[in-house]
């Protein structure tokens, strides 16, 4: 299985602004769901949709309770199924953290790194290496060689870190 994140335009078969019914749906296509403050648009206790698959997450954040407003796809553990995460075909889990922002960069994108986090601003990307169990470690910095996550959201979901500083 492949998912193609398109930002800001959401990732393969979840278009942003997808009714929150559609996506209970297609996101049990994927898998086991949980939902979450089911409606709610309350600040930091909105809909969240979770898909999950015995080999990967995908968290669906609906802050306005009723439409998908960013995806939020974990990097997929090894099984029986392929699963890749491509940006513009460049494979976001299995390229290391590093190499893949230098690739992103070189597409003349703004790339903003804080070693653990990073964001694509003008896209709406944004990256995480944070793990919560052992991953390979990058050898120049210690931290998680790969990135363990990535949200795609809406235009100017990042735009507010171009300000920060």
């Amino acid at each position: 299985m492949d998912i193609e994140l398109d930002p800001p335009n959401g990732i393969t078969g979840f278009p942003l602004g997808m009714p929150a019914e559609d996506l209970k749906t297609a996101a049990a296509e994927l898998g086991r769901i949980k939902v979450s403050n089911d409606g709610s648009a309350v600040r930091f206790r909105s809909m969240k949709v979770l898909a999950l698959h015995p080999q990967f997450e995908i968290v669906f954040h609906l802050e306005d309770g009723r439409t998908l407003g960013a995806a939020e796809v974990w990097i997929p553990r090894p099984g029986h199924e392929d699963f890749r995460v491509h940006f513009r075909g460049v494979d976001v889990f299995r390229t290391p953290a590093r190499e893949l922002l230098g690739r992103l960069a070189a597409m003349g994108l703004t790339v903003l790194d804080e070693t653990l986090y990073a964001y694509v601003p003008g896209l709406s990307l944004g990256f995480t290496r944070v793990a919560g169990h052992d991953v390979p470690l990058d050898d120049a910095d210690g931290e998680p060689l790969y990135f363990q996550a990535v949200l795609t959201g809406p235009t100017g979901y990042y735009d507010f870190k171009l300000s920060d500083g």
